[in-house]
């Protein structure tokens, strides 16, 4: 891969985790914050519904927050492999991986091949 399409993914990588970083800061604090109307001194909620609402709603939202914290692993991964020289070669069987692949998921440590396999087993 050329140094210059390199540099252009590793800016690229970089973005996404800081827009990502933001993101899981932000979910994190709306998850543990606590819930409730201002200048109310009980953080309560007034109906047992209401109560299972916000349960739901913070589980789901540290479910994302979860969920991004992985993507946020693989993208150090993949700017680790930049640093290495590595970058765009499959960590499976060292094929190259597809530019294509790479504009979409410029994170991905595989091939599709090795993806399809990795997701049977």
């Amino acid at each position: 891969m050329k140094k210059s399409d390199t540099q252009a993914y590793k800016n690229q990588l970089l973005l996404l985790r800081a827009r990502l970083r933001g993101d899981v800061n932000a979910m994190a604090d709306a998850a543990l914050r606590n819930s409730g109307l201002e200048g109310e001194s009980s953080s309560m909620p007034i109906h047992m519904a209401e109560l299972g609402s916000e349960n739901f709603e913070q589980e789901f939202t540290l479910s994302l927050v979860a969920s991004e914290e992985d993507t946020l692993a693989q993208i150090d991964g993949a700017l680790a492999r930049v640093e290495e020289g590595n970058f765009g070669k499959c960590v499976e069987c060292d094929g190259v991986i597809p530019k294509t692949r790479l504009n979409a998921i410029p994170y991905t440590p595989v091939c599709i091949k090795c993806a399809e396999k990795l997701e049977k087993s």
